[in-house]
């Protein structure tokens, strides 16, 4: 149902009682019907049913906070704390440019990271692995955040206590010797 290149995107009207008019379909949609139009690639437009005002970026912010209360997780508490200090910021105009560029590229190649992961951790994938990833991402996320404004107070490193270094460790080890076994098995294999 995504609209060509060619086409116009489909026009959703919102009337003062906040309910959500498609006007493609000629019915009442809700936000969770727009975020799905998102996920499927169908550009749209939100416009004030009587003042004819664009509302498409309140729209989408809306859906990303309904995502976010619904348990989704997706923005760090930091990254919106910085996003935040970036909207009186004298460098903040330069923020949507780089976001945008960033989405475009984590977008491409998406699928090849995937599939690197797979190859590295085969199908099962250890979450733990994913999320040390994430948590690397993020720390690039914001040096280069520093980057655009680097005024920006910097916050210290929280001291890592014996016992976080500790646990820290053995999941290390864990992983390590989970890796090791895939290695051999795979070494086994290829001997047959």
């Amino acid at each position: 149902m995504a609209a060509s290149k060619d086409e116009a995107p489909i026009r959703i009207r919102k009337y003062a009682n906040r309910r959500l008019y498609n006007t493609a379909s000629s019915s009442y949609v809700t936000l969770a019907d727009l975020a799905q139009l998102v996920r499927d690639g169908v550009e749209f437009t939100v416009e004030d049913a009587k003042s004819g005002e664009d509302l498409t970026r309140a729209t989408l912010t809306q859906i990303i906070v309904d995502e976010e209360q619904n348990g989704a997780n997706l923005l760090p508490v930091s990254l919106l704390r910085q996003i935040i200090s970036m909207y009186r910021d004298n460098m903040g105009w330069m923020l949507p440019a780089y976001l945008e560029q960033s989405m475009e590229w984590f977008g491409a190649n998406q699928e090849a990271m995937r599939r690197e992961v797979e190859r590295a951790y085969g199908p099962g994938l250890p979450f733990g692995s994913l999320d040390d990833i994430g948590k690397r991402n993020l720390a690039l996320f914001e040096q280069s955040m520093r980057f655009w404004n680097p005024f920006a107070a910097v916050k210290p490193e929280p001291e890592e206590t014996p016992s976080d270094a500790g646990s820290e460790l053995r999941a290390m080890r864990s992983e390590i010797a989970r890796m090791q076994e895939r290695l051999d098995a795979l070494a086994g294999k290829r001997d047959e």
